[in-house]
This record gives structure tokens, C-alpha cells and sequence, in this order.
């Protein structure tokens, strides 16, 4: 990474400085330019050479279906970006160590639960067995927060306008409450959007979910799936927002803090969900 300053110096009027503040002048002007080289600075990370790290994507929630835990190792910086599927694990599901369920390997890293329903102030932990070596992570299912209604606003910026989903909600009051927004457009996947009641608590909320991309056009057809998440799912779904840029410039790159032990890295998800549909008349 090249780090570059830009310093802009008022040039100085010699006819006006005496010897001594001539020399001084100088002497500050070289020690700024000793600075400016001396930040220039070039890192070149083994990124090849990197050790295959576990990754560890699990989703519970509150409703009667099957949930799904999908594990994979990280791949060399120059080789395809595809999933690289972690098999043959041993993937458990507890609450206050109380064994629930065992999840089954469906294709190469893809692990599937029986049909149940998460039940909302419950912390779960989730386990997995792999190369000999126990990760876990807990998560606290949150209460439900129903959206009451999705509708559209147009918002223009010079000149341009563009149309955007907005989700109706009341927050409930004297919570700490954070969301999370997942937006497809025509069965499309947009925006993976997380929020919180930090400036909201107790109030009615109407949250425009903007995204990159053209804006919602007269017969799109938006689902919205509302999630209610814990304080540490919340945190890692919005470092990956900051690295991206979302909500102001990007981040210097960071591997967002998990919540799973021993090194591995993702998140294990336990929330209560909504979806919502509407089409744009």
C-alpha cells in the first residue's frame, strides 16, 4: 500500500525574511520534504503463501424450516474466487448444553438441520468438528420486530432521481434493537443492508434502503426480508459494510470480527425474520 501526503506550502518571500529567518524557513521546508519521503511507504504481503483459513457461515431463525451451515476454507489471493467447500464436519446446534440437532452434510460444505423453529430469547451454540479441532460461536435469537408496511420514495440528487424501497416499522422502546435488511429486486439479490435504533429507540421508523444500481422501475417486484439480530451479528455485517463503502468511504481491509472461536472466521446468525413483497405500480 502507498501512503502519500500532499502538503500545500505558501512559498515564501525572501525579500521580506532576515538571514536568520531565511535559514530557518529553509530548515523547516526541508524537514517537511524529509517527512513527506520518509511516509512513502510500499508493503508487499505474501498473499500466496497464506495459511487456509476456516470459514463458517451459519443461519438459525424463528421459523419451521430447515437451517443451513455452510463451511469452506479460503483460497490463494491468485486463484477463482469460488467456495471452497469444507467436507465431511460435524456440525451441532446446542442450547444450555442441551443437544438440539445435528446437521447433515448435503454437498461438498453445505450442512442442512432437520425442520425446527428457533425460539426467540434463546442463546444457541453452534459446533463444528473439523480436522479434529471444536469451533463455536453463540448467538442470542432477538424478538420478532413485524414491518407494518414497505412502500417506495423517490429521492433526487442533482437533478437525477431514483426510487427506493422504504420499510415501516415501530421500534420497541428502552431495547437495543438492530436489523438487518436483505433486498432482492425481480428474484435478484441487491442489498445486504444492517441498521440499528441507536437514534430510533421506541419510535416509528420508515428506513429507505438504498443500493447501488438504477432504482426500482414501474413492474419490479421487491422482497424484503427483516431481520432481527444480536449486538455482534449487527457488528460484523457492518465492517463488511464499512469495507465496501457503504455509508461513507472505505476502510482499510480487515477480516470483520467474528464471532466463532479458535480462529475461524464468519459468523453464526440466530435471528427472527419478516419478509415482505411489493411490486411497483
Amino acid at each position: 500500500m502507498n501512503y502519500a501526503y500532499l502538503i500545500n506550502i505558501r512559498k515564501p518571500d525572501y525579500q521580506l525574511l532576515q538571514p536568520n529567518q531565511r535559514k530557518f524557513q529553509i530548515l523547516i521546508l526541508s524537514i517537511l520534504l524529509l517527512l513527506v519521503s520518509s511516509c512513502k511507504k510500499v508493503i508487499s504481503p505474501d498473499l500466496k503463501n497464506a495459511k487456509p483459513v476456516l470459514v463458517i457461515d451459519g443461519k438459525i431463525s424463528d421459523q419451521s424450516e430447515n437451517h443451513f451451515v455452510r463451511i469452506s476454507k479460503t483460497i490463494p489471493f491468485d486463484q477463482k474466487n469460488t467456495f471452497n467447500g469444507f467436507k465431511e464436519a460435524k456440525v451441532t446446534l446446542s442450547n444450555a448444553n442441551t443437544a438440539l440437532v445435528t446437521f447433515i452434510e448435503i454437498s461438498d460444505g453445505v450442512y442442512r438441520s432437520p425442520r425446527f423453529k428457533g425460539v426467540p430469547g434463546t442463546t444457541y451454540k453452534l459446533e463444528v468438528l473439523a480436522e479434529g479441532k471444536v469451533y463455536s460461536a453463540s448467538s442470542t435469537m432477538p424478538y420478532p420486530v413485524i414491518p407494518d408496511s414497505v412502500s417506495f420514495k423517490k429521492l433526487t440528487f442533482l437533478r437525477n432521481s431514483t426510487i427506493y424501497p422504504s420499510i415501516y416499522y415501530k421500534d420497541p422502546p428502552k431495547i437495543q434493537n438492530q436489523y438487518r435488511y436483505l433486498l432482492q429486486v425481480n428474484n435478484k439479490a441487491v442489498a445486504d443492508i444492517v441498521t440499528e435504533d441507536r437514534f430510533n429507540d421506541g419510535n416509528a421508523v420508515s428506513d429507505i434502503i438504498i443500493y447501488d444500481g438504477s432504482g426500482i422501475k414501474t413492474g419490479d417486484r421487491v422482497d424484503i426480508e427483516m431481520q432481527s439480530i444480536d449486538r455482534n451479528v449487527f457488528k460484523y455485517y457492518f465492517a463488511i459494510s464499512q469495507i465496501g463503502g457503504n455509508g461513507g468511504p472505505p476502510i482499510a481491509p480487515a477480516n470483520p470480527e467474528s464471532n466463532f472461536n479458535n480462529g475461524a472466521l464468519g459468523i453464526f446468525n440466530a435471528s427472527t425474520k419478516s419478509s415482505i413483497s411489493i411490486t411497483l405500480k
